[in-house]
């Protein structure tokens, strides 16, 4: 291809890409599956990266991420980032009303009122209609450019093609939607981690992430709510807000036009239980005087603008009693104390049950068998008990002793130093640990054998029909056509016999024996390696390609893999020293299961690099490390794992291992930097 055919594909791949992202984050549209979007941003990635001269800055794979950010830009506001008054409040916040009327002398005034989000505020810069800056508020008058992992939240323009000023600036709140925390929670289960407490730290802690990817993954969303620039001429907030509306950034429709203060008590008690309909933690409403002239006559204090106040909901508590603790045990082995408590009426729905999370929880909290608890709904989503209520303690109560033995197999518990849960080590022998790893091996981003249930699992295990995942292969028709097993009723609260019939059965087969096409990275994420969630399996069979490599991986071999840690390696080598996990895979390999990623087609670029090796250790700037060893391969060269004499080149980045270092500089391998491999692609 020739340099403009070259930008007249990216171009018309950009448009499309952007034509197809609107259609579906702005409209709730689609007109293409998902596959061809994929497609479609595949190409533009390839041509990208054998042509970055021609990749722009506002290019849609920026979403996907890959930079790695190792410190934020730090950057002073140039409006500086205000806090709010807050206000509990109705009272006080008539006080508030009176004071504004004082502050304009009589004259008429409405008020824009809008939901609290409660998430991370930002500041998005753009030039020229493009996103230049995105920065934290910080203290109000210095902030991070996190612009790396803005860019990866696909509500936020990268561009403006409309018609805008030459530099303007809007602020927002960056929050993680609900039904995204609780999909980060169950992969965090999945893994044997501890549960995040709520969303808006888990906003928090992704925006200021060092690997952008990471953040994509996580897929924030970002709700926007005032405009800034200098030469605006908008009369009124509600005008500025129309106005970033129509440029295509993602505001609320929540927001109201109110005439008085009676109209905001009105919006105020209207969306007290309706906000929990949202996608997002909410914490309040943001009462504003829209028109901006009265808003400069008002001014600020030191600290917050006169013009605005923010009125925070209550959060919703209720007081029951504990009456019990149980203790349940995850496929990993964890531990989790779980307070079961008197039913009472929390937002909306019946609570009966609280996460005690931890020995160090239960300590902190006090609490006692008897007790009369505060409950409330963390972030609106998990219930947890805040407070016991010392006074109505009974004089007979007892301070909780943690158990010490495994409930299920009566097996020692274990608590690792620096780890705040307990575990059963007795891996093979614990019933809701063998449970819980068949019942992940099948669920949908592994195996996806979707015919098995929770109940079904249970009775091949009860039937001896089963010990581990691995038997799964071994099922026949004849073994499941009529097997009876016990389900439970939850209407009738007990258990009732139930059997398989012929279609059922046949399904089962069906779907086992359709999963062994399931690829590499999905098996060994099904394999329940403690820590190895579905981002570390796919990082692994990429590096290491085959099962039997990650095998017989030293712990230094599997820490020079990106985004693997020495806990993820320790973990990783301990489950590959075990006979038994090797005798499953083993069995799985007899099955017929894919224990080898299949390689991608490599399209050649030419022949600078041909007979040359290569072994990449570090962090780049310019590239990922498996974009880095696609570009190797598609110029003739060979990537490998290790240093040799025979090695031709060490391509060194930031953080490189330094026994690494130390082998290559021995041997006299030649030690390069990302910008000399550059130069050797353009010999």
């Amino acid at each position: 291809m020739t340099p403009q055919e070259v930008m007249k594909e990216i171009q018309s791949l950009t448009e499309q890409i952007n034509y197809h992202s609107d259609l579906y984050y702005q409209q709730s549209k689609s007109e293409i599956s998902d596959f061809e979007f994929d497609q479609l941003l595949e190409k533009l990635i390839t041509l990208e990266n054998k042509f970055p001269e021609f990749k722009k800055e506002d290019s849609p794979t920026q979403r996907v991420g890959g930079t790695i950010t190792k410190e934020f830009d730090s950057v002073v506001h140039k409006y500086r980032m205000l806090s709010l008054g807050n206000t509990y409040s109705k009272e006080d916040l008539i006080e508030w009303d009176n004071r504004v009327a004082k502050g304009l002398d009589g004259a008429g005034y409405e008020y824009f009122c809008e939901m609290k989000f409660d998430g991370v505020a930002l500041s998005l810069t753009y030039e020229n209609g493009i996103l230049k800056r995105a920065v934290t508020r910080g203290d109000g008058t210095r902030g991070d450019d996190v612009i790396a992992n803005a860019k990866t939240i696909r509500s936020i323009p990268l561009k403006i093609s409309q018609d805008v000023p030459n530099a303007f600036e809007v602020r927002g709140e960056v929050y993680l939607p609900k039904h995204e925390f609780e999909r980060l929670n169950q992969e965090r289960e999945d893994i044997g981690e501890d549960q995040l407490a709520n969303p808006r730290n888990a906003a928090s802690g992704t925006l200021k992430m060092q690997d952008s990817s990471v953040v994509s993954s996580r897929k924030l969303d970002c709700y926007l709510y005032y405009l800034l620039g200098d030469g605006m001429n908008f009369p009124t907030h509600s005008a500025a807000i129309h106005q970033i509306e129509q440029w295509g950034f993602n505001v609320s429709p929540t927001y109201r036009k109110c005439q008085d203060i009676n109209e905001v008590l009105e919006y105020i008690t209207e969306w007290e239980e309706k906000r929990h309909t949202l996608p997002s933690e909410t914490d309040g409403v943001v009462i504003k005087v829209n028109s901006l002239n009265q808003q400069d006559e008002l001014g600020f204090t030191a600290k917050s603008p006169r013009w605005a106040i923010s009125y925070k909901y209550k959060a919703e508590s209720a007081a029951t009693i504990l009456e019990s603790i149980s203790y349940q045990v995850g496929r990993t082995g964890s531990v989790t104390p779980v307070a079961n408590l008197r039913p009472v009426l929390l937002a909306g729905t019946t609570v009966k049950r609280a996460s005690l999370h931890n020995a160090n929880e239960i300590e902190r909290l006090g609490v006692r068998i008897g007790d009369t608890v505060a409950v409330e709904k963390g972030g609106e989503i998990i219930p947890k008990i805040t407070a016991v209520v010392l006074t109505q303690r009974s004089l007979f109560s007892e301070p909780i002793t943690y158990i010490s033995h495994c409930p299920e197999c009566s097996t020692e518990l274990v608590r690792s130093e620096g780890e705040a849960n307990h575990y059963c080590p007795n891996i093979d022998g614990c019933p809701p640990q063998i449970q819980g790893r068949i019942e992940h091996f099948i669920q949908r981003k592994a195996m996806d054998i979707d015919s098995l249930g929770t109940e079904t699992i249970r009775g091949l295990l009860d039937h001896g029909l089963i010990k581990n995942y691995a038997d799964l292969y071994s099922l026949t028709y004849e073994q499941l056509n009529g097997l009876e097993f016990k389900t439970y009723s939850e209407k009738k609260g007990d258990f009732s016999l139930r059997s398989l019939r012929e279609k059922s059965a046949q399904n089962i087969i069906r779907a086992i024996e359709i999963s062994k096409s399931v690829p590499f990275e999905r098996v060994l994420f099904g394999l329940s390696i403690r820590f190895v969630g579905q981002t570390v399996a796919e990082k692994l069979a990429e590096h290491f390609e085959t099962i039997d490599k990650i095998a017989e991986a030293s712990l230094e071999t599997l820490i020079e893999v990106p985004e693997i840690g020495e806990r993820i390696a320790q973990s990783v080598v301990r489950f590959f020293d075990t006979p038994e996990s090797i005798r499953q895979i083993d069995k799985l390999k007899a099955a017929g299961l894919n224990f080898e990623i299949i390689k991608k087609v490599v399209i050649s670029e030419g022949s600078n690099l041909a007979d040359k090796s290569f072994v990449i250790s570090g962090v780049f700037t310019q590239f990922s490390r498996d974009e880095l060893k696609e570009k190797i391969k598609a110029n003739g060269g060979k990537v490998v794992s290790s240093i040799s004499a025979k090695l031709d080149y060490l391509v060194a980045g930031d953080k490189m291992g330094p026994a690494k270092l130390e082998k290559a500089t021995k041997l006299e391998v030649n030690i390069i930097s990302e910008s000399e491999f550059l130069a050797l692609l353009d010999k």
